[in-house]
């Protein structure tokens, strides 16, 4: 029987969703949001071998069209990137949808 392995990193994207300027951090749209690619463009390069072989960068170029400096390799793997489906962005949609649940509604938001 073929395995599969489902790896998470919460709160580590590699490119803002379509509705990315729907929403804000500090004032600033998320349009352009790529935790992973700007962390490398940061750093000079990350050094993340077997995930790069995983497919970590090929996702990174797929949902954002960045080449994270560092992660290059051919991958090995299966790989793919997703964009929520739900409204709302926040951990918890996400992690439904990872089971299956797409929300028809946005969490609510405390004000400032």
């Amino acid at each position: 029987m073929p395995r599969a392995f489902l790896v998470v990193m919460d709160s580590v994207g590699i490119g803002g969703a379509p509705d990315a300027g729907l929403y804000f951090n500090a004032g600033a749209p998320d349009t352009g949001a790529n935790t992973v690619g700007h962390i490398a463009q940061a750093v000079g390069g990350l050094c993340l071998p077997a995930l790069d072989r995983l497919g970590l960068g090929a996702a990174v170029r797929l949902a954002s069209g960045m080449e994270a400096p560092g992660l290059g390799s051919a991958p090995e793997g299966l790989w793919g990137a997703a964009t929520e489906a739900s409204p709302g962005k926040d951990t918890p949609t996400g992690h439904w949808e990872l089971a299956g649940l797409i929300l028809p509604f946005a969490w609510h938001q405390f004000p400032q």
